[in-house]
């Protein structure tokens, strides 16, 4: 390989890693969400795979059944960061042209 193609490669390496930085701060501005119970509880996560609300219906409060509840926040939190890091690794694809990076997303 010459070092034309040395400093050409070097080049496209470093620009797609500000692309990534770039990528990793808009990702904290984006969301997403998943419902469980019907949707009486609502997760929201951001491309960080961050929990950034969680509401639970009234009518999901059942004194008698804390359990249920439990596994409805569970279940809703699960997805949520599910589908954060489904985005999160689609918006890297696009930057990557899908190539798999080891410890990225």
């Amino acid at each position: 390989m010459g070092m034309g193609n040395m400093g050409k490669m070097m080049k496209q390496v470093q620009k797609m890693q500000a692309d990534m930085a770039k990528l990793q701060e808009e990702l904290a501005n984006k969301t997403v969400s998943a419902t469980a119970g019907g949707g009486v509880v609502e997760v929201v996560a951001n491309g960080k795979q961050e929990v950034v609300s969680i509401k639970i219906s009234p009518d999901a409060v059942d004194p008698d059944d804390v359990e249920m509840l439990e596994d409805l926040v569970l279940a809703a939190v699960n997805e949520a960061l599910r589908k954060a890091q489904e985005m999160a690794a689609n918006e890297m694809s696009k930057i990557t042209g899908n190539l798999k990076i080891p410890g990225l997303f």
